[in-house]
C-alpha cells in the first residue's frame, strides 16, 4: 500500500510530546502536568504511513509479535494462492466487507515468511466473499466474488502470472439461459474442477444446508465463463442444523436456515476431491469423503467431524477451512478462519486463524491458532499513549470490549515500553479487570496535581471510572471512588477525554458516547480537587452518528483545543475550535481522508522522538493500526 497522505502534528518539546496521550487522547499536556497552549498544526494533507512492524511488540507469552500492528481479525476468510507466480502461496484473508488483505510470501514454498502489503488487494470490491480460479483456462488466477447483495461478480486476470491484473468484466455472472446466478451472500462457496473432465464446477450453498452445482461450459463473446446449472441439490446434501458431538458445546436455539463455508480438496490423498464443511450450527468441521473415482465423484457420504490429535475439532462455529500445503511436504494442511456461529462467537475473539499440519500417516496436528501473530485483544480496542513508569518513553495501554476467556468483563491491557523514545519495544504486562463492565475506554490525565497519571476508564453502562496507580506497581490500578467519576445523563460507550476547555488552569471532560454526541463536563472545582457538572449533553451539537471517540489536540496551532473523533463508521471526523481558550465552540471541518478502521479510535505520541505526533488507531477487529509522520 502506498503511504496514506492524512496528517502532520508538530510539537514544541518532549515534555509535550510524551504526554499527549490519547485514548481517548487522554489530554494534550505541557509541563507541569497542565494543558499546553502552545500550538500543534494540523494539515490533512500531509504523509501518515501505514507501518506494521515500526518497532518490536512482546506479547503475554514472551513471544515476538510478527505483524503486532495488523489490526487484528474477527471475522477472518482464509486463502492462500501463488498470486505472483513464484512457487510459493501467498495469503489473502478477507476481514472487511469488500476488501481482501494480501500478505506476501517472502520466503519458500517450504519455509513462507509473510509480509502485509495491502488491506485492500488492488482495490477490489469482493462483497462478502472472494474466490481466486483460473476461469478462462489462459494459465493465470481470476476471481470471483460476491456482487452485492448475492450474486455472482467475475475478475478477470488481464496481467500475467506473474504480474497479476485485476478489471472487472461482468458485474453479474449469467447461466446458460441468460439468467444471474444467486449466491447467498453468507455462504462462502467453492470453485474446482470436479469431474477431471477440464471444466471448472461452481459450487453455492445455500441457506437451507443444500448445495447447488453449476459447471461452465463456454466463454462468451467477451470471454465471460458461463456456467450450466448441473443440479440443485447437489448429492442430496443438507447441513443445517448441529450434528450430534459428544462433549462439544451446546448450540443456541436455532431455526432451520444457517451459513456455511465450503472447500474442495482431495484430504485423503486418494486422487479425488472430498468436501470440508463448515455451518453456522456446527462447531467443528466436516469432512465428506469422496468414495467414487476422479472421473466418477461420488460424495453420498455421511458427514463426519474431524479430528486433530484424537480429539474433535471445536470452536465457536461457521468455521471457513481452506487445505494448503504451506510447508511444501506434498500433503495438505489445513487452514481455518473462524467466523463465529452459534456456539458463542465472543469466545473466538482472538484465536480465529488456526492452522493444522497434516502428518505422514494423514493426521492433523494443531500448531497455531493465530497464524498471523498480532496485537489483538478481542474486538473493538481504544488504545491510550502514557509514561506510567516515569521512565520518559511512552507506554502503550489497550482498552478492550470483552475478554475472549473470562466473557465477563474488558480488560485493560498494557505493554511497557522496555526500549528507549528513539527506539520504542513494548512489552505486554498486564491484562487488567477493572470494573464488571464492558467496552473498556482508558484516557489518562493528572487530575489531583500529584505528579502521576490517574486513569480514567470509560465503560459500556457504567459511565467513567477514576482509578490511581497502585502503590509499588505502576502497571496495577486501585479504584479512587466506588461511584462513577461523572454519569451519562443518557446512553451507553462512554469514552472520556480531558482538557482544559474554558482556559482556567484545571481539566475539564469531554466524553464521547453510543448516540454519537460528545458530552461537556466543566470542573467547577480545581486543579487538584476536581468537580465535574454536565454543560450539555451535545457539544457544539455536533453528532459523528454512532459511537463518538473524542481526542483534544491543537489542530491549527492557534492555542485552543480542536477534537479528532473517532466513529461507528470509521474514519476520523475533524471539529476546530473557533471559540477560543476560554469559550470553546466547535465547528466541523473535513473529516481526515485516511480509511479508517470501523469503530475507530485515537491516540497520539511522538512513538520515535522524532519531533512529531504519530498515530495509533483501535478498531472493530480487535487490534491496533500505526500510522508513522514522515514529514
Amino acid at each position: 500500500m502506498t503511504p496514506s497522505r492524512a496528517l502532520q502534528m508538530r510539537v514544541f518539546g518532549a515534555a509535550l510530546l510524551v504526554a499527549m496521550a490519547a485514548c481517548g487522547a487522554g489530554v494534550a499536556n505541557g509541563e507541569g502536568g497542565g494543558p499546553s497552549t502552545r500550538g500543534v498544526p494540523f494539515e490533512v494533507d500531509d504523509p501518515l504511513e501505514r507501518q506494521i512492524r515500526p518497532f518490536a511488540v512482546v506479547d503475554e507469552r514472551g513471544e515476538a509479535v510478527e505483524h503486532p500492528f495488523l489490526g487484528g481479525f474477527v471475522v477472518p476468510r482464509p486463502q492462500l494462492v501463488d498470486i505472483d507466480g513464484d512457487g510459493d502461496l501467498d495469503l489473502f484473508v478477507q476481514e472487511r466487507t469488500g476488501e481482501l488483505i494480501h500478505l506476501e510470501n517472502v520466503g519458500s514454498a517450504g519455509q513462507p515468511r509473510f509480509e502485509w502489503r495491502t488491506d485492500a488487494f488492488q482495490d477490489l470490491d469482493i462483497g462478502e466473499w472472494g474466490r481466486f480460479h483460473d476461469l478462462d483456462r489462459d494459465g493465470d488466477i481470476d476471481l470471483l466474488a460476491e456482487e452485492r447483495f448475492s450474486y455472482v461478480r467475475y475478475f478477470r486476470n488481464d496481467g500475467s502470472p506473474t504480474a497479476p491484473r485485476f478489471v472487472l468484466a461482468t458485474d453479474s455472472l449469467r447461466d446458460d439461459q441468460g439468467r444471474a446466478i444467486f449466491s447467498d451472500r453468507q455462504n462462502i462457496p467453492s470453485l474446482v474442477d470436479l469431474d477431471c473432465d477440464g471444466a471448472t464446477d461452481l459450487f453455492l450453498g445455500r441457506v437451507d444446508g443444500t448445495v447447488a452445482r453449476y459447471e461452465e461450459i463456454a466463454l462468451d463473446e467477451a470471454g465471460n465463463p458461463v456456467f450450466t446449472l448441473v443440479d440443485p441439490r447437489f448429492e442430496d446434501i443438507e447441513i443445517v442444523a448441529q450434528l450430534a458431538v459428544p462433549g462439544g458445546p451446546e448450540a443456541a436455539p436455532t431455526s432451520r436456515h444457517g451459513a456455511n463455508s465450503m472447500a474442495f480438496a482431495d484430504g485423503d490423498g486418494d486422487g479425488d476431491v472430498d468436501l470440508f464443511w463448515g455451518d453456522y450450527f456446527e462447531p467443528g468441521l466436516l469432512f465428506i469423503e469422496n468414495y467414487g473415482t476422479c472421473e466418477s465423484p461420488d460424495l453420498r457420504s455421511t458427514p463426519e467431524p474431524m479430528t486433530e490429535g484424537g480429539e474433535l475439532i471445536t470452536t465457536s462455529g461457521y468455521n471457513a477451512p481452506y487445505p494448503a500445503d504451506i510447508d511444501g511436504d506434498g500433503d495438505l494442511d489445513l487452514f481455518i478462519g473462524v467466523l463465529g456461529g452459534a456456539f458463542n462467537a465472543n469466545r473466538t475473539s482472538v484465536e480465529n486463524f488456526r492452522w493444522y499440519e497434516s502428518l505422514d500417516d494423514g493426521s492433523l496436528v494443531e500448531r497455531s491458532r493465530r497464524f498471523i501473530s498480532q496485537i489483538d485483544v478481542g474486538s473493538e480496542t481504544i488504545p491510550a499513549f502514557q509514561d506510567l513508569d516515569g521512565d520518559g518513553d511512552a507506554d502503550l495501554v489497550v482498552g478492550s470490549k470483552l475478554d475472549p476467556v473470562g466473557l465477563d468483563a474488558g480488560r485493560l491491557h498494557t505493554f511497557e515500553n522496555v526500549g528507549s523514545a528513539q527506539e520504542p519495544r513494548f512489552e505486554h504486562r498486564s491484562s487488567a479487570l477493572l470494573v464488571d463492565s464492558y467496552h473498556y475506554a482508558p484516557a489518562f490525565s493528572d487530575l489531583d496535581g500529584d505528579g502521576r497519571p490517574d486513569l480514567l476508564l470509560g465503560t459500556w453502562n457504567q459511565d467513567v471510572r477514576l482509578f490511581r496507580q497502585a502503590s509499588g506497581d505502576p502497571f496495577a490500578w486501585e479504584p479512587v471512588a466506588e461511584e462513577a467519576l461523572v454519569e451519562l445523563p443518557r446512553g451507553s460507550h462512554s469514552v472520556p477525554v480531558a482538557g482544559d476547555l474554558d482556559g482556567d488552569g484545571d481539566l475539564d471532560l469531554l466524553v464521547g458516547e453510543a448516540s454519537g454526541e460528545v458530552n461537556f463536563f466543566r470542573n467547577v472545582g480545581s486543579a487538584g480537587a476536581p468537580v465535574f457538572e454536565l454543560v450539555t449533553e451535545r457539544l457544539s451539537d455536533l453528532d459523528v452518528g454512532r459511537r463518538s471517540a473524542p481526542t483534544l489536540i491543537d489542530l491549527d496551532g492557534d492555542g485552543d483545543l480542536d477534537l479528532l473523533v473517532g466513529r461507528e463508521d470509521g474514519g476520523a471526523a475533524v471539529f476546530r475550535n473557533v471559540g477560543g481558550v476560554a469559550e470553546p465552540s466547535f465547528e466541523a471541518a473535513d473529516p481526515l481522508a485516511t480509511a479508517f478502521p470501523k469503530y475507530s479510535a485515537f491516540a497520539t505520541s511522538d512513538v520515535d522522538a522524532d519531533g512529531d505526533l504519530d498515530l495509533v488507531v483501535g478498531g472493530l477487529s480487535g487490534g491496533l493500526v500505526f500510522y508513522r509522520n514522515t514529514r
